[in-house]
């Protein structure tokens, strides 16, 4: 049902004020759909392994280890209590979180889940957090925070992972990954890098082969796979191994032009809600108007004609008030509904990273093929070169025995490779 209209008056304006976007953007869907059991999402949550999640009671908390100059000025940071049962068992866990550690979730799915449709997590917006009502903030990100737990228990793979079970159920704070540290990476990439181009590391390690180059922690990897994306993509050289999966081909076209359409909709539902709230806006500054008008020819007038005219003036101004409450009205339904279309478009970032995932992987196949290639083109001019001279070359015997060294560590590295783009496939 629509919310109910504010009732005029002269000292308020509150008719003429337009639905906030936000607060209808933010409100949590599954307290809006809980008597809809028809909804795409109550059926999807009938699936899930966990029957309640909540996300309630936010407490401002100081920093554990912060100090500070000023008494009483110490850092602080907002907790929640995030309560989940699990279907099947009434026992309910409840653990407190904070922010950060919805980050390190995040994280801790994206490697683990490599070529998966990861629900995005919902946005820092630290300029939402300084211009916004410090309330208002605190309570969308709550009910952001909450559907966003609710996609992750929904999903296939992730609601039964154990990466979501801690995070519901493992009381304390949630250990920040290494991986999430992206200076230490690049940091530990540089110092690697002279090494590696000394060969004293000729080859990743196949833990770190498994994992995206773009981490920071290899920078001779990352610049080996850019040079190999160059000749693909720039030199016409056709690569050793090419994405020849026309299903998965013909499906991302169509999530491309899905894509398109969902933009398309969404800068057209802009535009509506944008217009509504103009004309609601219009409607009540007019009827706004006829009020004051009414007020003077009320208590000015000096002919009947005035009266009669003031009356008149009232039931324009009335029907004004009306119509800017329904466009109000109207607005505010607009974008409730307008809630699958938003969450459809955020699943859009997932769908691109899911996709680079798998053209990270296979990329990674590629330059390890073409390190392969051009070490087993280097041993057979050092073998070519060594068969001239009598006896044969001990140098080069020595360099062709390091190169089978390396190519026997490539190939495993490749294997591994090849069974993560399998798996992501």
């Amino acid at each position: 049902p629509a919310p109910a209209a504010s009732p005029l008056s002269r000292a308020s304006s509150s008719f003429v004020d337009p639905p906030s976007y936000a607060d209808v953007a933010a409100s949590s869907p599954r307290s809006a759909s809980a008597s809809s059991s028809s909804s795409p999402r109550s059926a999807r949550a009938a699936t899930s392994e966990y029957s309640y999640i909540a996300v309630s009671d936010p407490e401002t908390e100081a920093e554990a280890a912060a100090t500070s100059l000023v008494p009483g000025s110490a850092p602080t940071y907002i907790s929640y209590l995030v309560t989940s049962a699990r279907r099947g068992d009434h026992r309910r866990h409840s653990v407190r979180r904070r922010f950060r550690d919805f980050v390190t979730l995040a994280d801790r799915l994206a490697e683990s889940f490599r070529g998966h449709f990861v629900p995005p997590r919902p946005d820092k917006n630290t300029v939402e957090s300084q211009v916004m009502q410090r309330d208002e903030f605190v309570a969308q990100r709550r009910a952001a925070l909450e559907r966003y737990l609710w996609r992750l228990a929904e999903h296939p793979a992730i609601g039964t992972s154990d990466e979501l079970r801690v995070f519901l159920q493992a009381e304390g704070k949630m250990p920040l990954p290494s991986s999430t540290d992206v200076a230490s990476r690049m940091l530990d990439g540089a110092a690697r890098l002279p090494r590696q181009l000394l060969g004293e590391e000729a080859v990743a390690p196949p833990q770190d082969v498994v994992q995206p180059a773009k981490g920071g922690r290899d920078l001779l990897r990352i610049f080996k796979e850019l040079k190999q994306s160059m000749v693909t993509d720039w030199g016409g050289v056709r690569p050793p191994l090419v994405e020849e999966d026309k299903e998965f081909l013909e499906k991302k076209q169509k999530m491309q032009d899905w894509e398109q359409q969902l933009s398309s909709a969404s800068q057209q539902a802009e535009a509506l809600v944008k217009a509504q709230q103009d004309m609601g806006d219009t409607m009540g500054a007019l009827g706004l108007a006829f009020v004051k008008l009414t007020k003077f020819e009320t208590e000015e007038a000096l002919y009947e004609s005035q009266r009669i005219r003031a009356v008149d003036s009232k039931r324009v101004a009335t029907a004004a008030v009306k119509a800017s409450r329904t466009c109000r009205d109207l607005n505010t339904q607009t974008v409730k509904y307008l809630d699958t279309l938003h969450e459809h478009l955020g699943i859009m970032l997932s769908v691109h990273t899911a996709f680079s995932d798998r053209a990270s992987a296979l990329l990674t196949v590629q330059t390890l093929m073409s390190d392969l290639a051009s070490l087993q083109s280097r041993i057979e001019k050092l073998e070519a070169a060594s068969s001239k001279v009598f006896g044969g070359d001990r140098t080069r015997l020595r360099k062709v025995h390091e190169l089978r060294e390396t190519i026997r560590a490539t190939e495993d590295a490749k294997c591994c490779a090849l069974r993560e783009y399998e798996r992501i496939k």
